[in-house]
């Protein structure tokens, strides 16, 4: 029997961060599945790119996997969400206009950082840090979640977060990354419990990790492979098709409409023995 969120006809979900990396296979996914795409990043040359793959096969069929004669199916929204609240929500009104609606978003945009002691840190670099992964996601969440609240219609949010967030996922070096990433985490559980009444869903999403422009440096490290069999209860890193866009999936479909408030780990079982990853350099 087939997964009934594998099919998602009908939904608009908006990602940001859709530009690169997971957005961007999170999006192609989610308009195979039959989604309108509103796809939001700063980079507005790749998002171009992406919206023409996505419109070029169209929207599924509900009987096959077989493009219908192209319509616009994409969308793309220039957003930096280490803006100011006021272009932020100027944004998201254009996303909402794009299709009339939004019935999911899916806050993806984030940056690692540097690696530095604590320190050391550069004021700086931490303050731009958590304006584009706490501040900006807590912004467009709001500015989303007000539409969705005055329209009284149901909606589902999805934080992608990261193990970094997590009391037994901690790296050294990763102080303001982690930070914000635990930070996404509590936002996720105080919107959740606060939103219930509107009938908005809020859940996280904590991945191991999965090749994306921000571990690219990680992955082809010689010594990966050995650290994640010595390490790993799983033996493997991830890919994001499955492990990440079946959960985003059915987090998006009704079937879901009982969860929320989650923190969903994705790791292969990374975070589980409590030891450090670079322990068996």
């Amino acid at each position: 029997m087939d997964q009934p969120w594998r099919r998602l006809e009908g939904k608009v979900v908006m990602v940001t961060g859709a530009s690169s990396g997971i957005g961007r296979e999170l999006s192609l996914d989610l308009a195979r599945a039959g989604c309108k795409i509103v796809a939001a990043a700063r980079r507005t040359d790749r998002l171009k790119s992406l919206c023409d793959e996505i419109n070029s096969f169209g929207p599924l069929s509900l009987s096959s996997f077989n493009p219908e004669p192209s319509v616009v199916q994409a969308v793309a929204i220039q957003l930096d969400v280490s803006a100011q609240s006021s272009v932020i929500e100027a944004s998201v009104q254009k996303a909402w206009d794009a299709f009339g609606r939004i019935d999911a978003l899916v806050n993806n945009a984030g940056i690692r950082g540097g690696i530095y002691s604590p320190l050391e840190w550069p004021e700086e670099e931490w303050n731009a840090l958590m304006a584009t992964n706490l501040t900006g996601l807590w912004l467009v969440s709001k500015h989303v979640c007000k539409r969705m609240r005055d329209t009284k219609q149901k909606g589902s949010v999805i934080n992608i977060s990261s193990i970094n967030g997590l009391e037994r996922g901690q790296l050294p070096g990763n102080l303001a990354y982690s930070v914000s990433k635990t930070a996404v985490n509590a936002l996720t559980r105080v919107m959740a419990l606060e939103l219930g009444v509107h009938n908005i869903r809020v859940n996280s999403i904590s991945p191991g990790i999965f090749k994306s422009e921000i571990t690219k440096g990680l992955m082809v490290k010689d010594w990966l492979d050995r650290v994640t069999k010595k390490t790993v209860p799983l033996k493997t890193t991830g890919t994001s098709d499955p492990a990440l866009t079946s959960l985003v999936r059915y987090l998006i479909h009704d079937s879901s409409e009982y969860v929320s408030g989650n923190v969903f780990i994705v790791d292969a079982g990374a975070t589980l023995p409590g030891v450090p990853l670079f322990s068996s350099l």
